[in-house]
């Protein structure tokens, strides 16, 4: 991970895990403007097409362009569903199937990387997907306590905040618990996108922390169907890590590796 990567904790919204991914950004060839030279110095004269450039304007249209493959894939799924299938599928692997690192050669966790480095192949049959309808986002910004006159810039017709829902249960494909006292059970619901076949849970636990998952097996026997299931997270011991933890949860059908990071502070 490079150092100018953008890091995590979300300073907002702590509930809902970021970033969501991490892409290729160091050293990248791009298309680049002919208004100046590439050295962006004002003696550099020169004008060339492509430069090497690095950032994270460089990640973004790796992972835009994914996003675009996906919907040319398919036409009806809802942005909520392409960026559970690029974040599910991702890996905490590199290239040399080692864990990623940071810029301090140390190893890397969710507030550097998200869900793991995409992997578009990967994404374009991700098994099962989080998703999310519009209407979840509006209740969303309510719980954040956006007025209705805000809200009415992301609703196409007037919208009525009734009462807040729960961040930790927001259809996510990532699970973070900021401030967990004692236990909380979190629900996710996944969509079956693939073939028929049963999906059972492999859970790696965060230090300090239990989790149990019920069900632990989903059979899916068609497209689209649905399934829930609840997540019960609880603190082990009154001297838990004061720290953030990082585990995760793999519904795995033996074909797909359906993964979803799970962070949590203990308070």
């Amino acid at each position: 991970m490079a150092a100018f990567s953008s890091k995590g904790p979300n300073t907002i919204t702590p509930e809902i895990l970021k970033p969501d991914i991490t892409a290729p950004g160091v050293s990248i060839i791009a298309a680049y403007t002919g208004a100046e030279g590439p050295t962006n110095e004002d003696f550099d004269k020169r004008r060339v097409q492509f430069n090497s450039l690095s950032g994270t304007s460089m990640s973004c249209p790796h992972v835009s362009g994914i996003v675009g493959l996906l919907k040319s894939l398919y036409p009806k799924w809802s942005p909520a569903a392409i960026k559970s299938a690029i974040m599910t599928s991702a890996t905490m692997l590199d290239n040399s199937h080692e864990p990623i690192l940071n810029a301090s050669y140390i190893e890397a966790g969710p507030f550097s990387y998200g869900a793991g480095h995409v992997q578009p192949n990967r994404a374009m049959d991700p098994g099962l997907i989080y998703d999310l309808t519009a209407k979840d986002y509006l209740k969303f910004l309510c719980t954040l306590g956006y007025n209705e006159t805000l809200i009415s810039a992301f609703s196409q017709k007037p919208y009525k905040c009734y009462g807040s829902i729960s961040l930790a249960n927001f259809n996510y494909p990532s699970i973070t618990i900021p401030k967990l006292v004692g236990s909380i059970t979190v629900t996710r619901t996944v969509k079956n996108v693939g073939s028929p076949g049963t999906y059972r849970a492999q859970v790696r636990k965060p230090m300090g922390i239990s989790v149990f998952v019920k069900p632990r097996k989903l059979k899916f026997k068609k497209v689209g169907e649905k399934k829930t299931f609840k997540v019960s997270l609880k603190v082990k011991k009154a001297d838990a890590i004061k720290e953030y933890v990082y585990g995760q949860l793999i519904w795995s059908d033996g074909v797909h590796h359906v993964r979803s990071p799970i962070v949590v502070k203990a308070s």
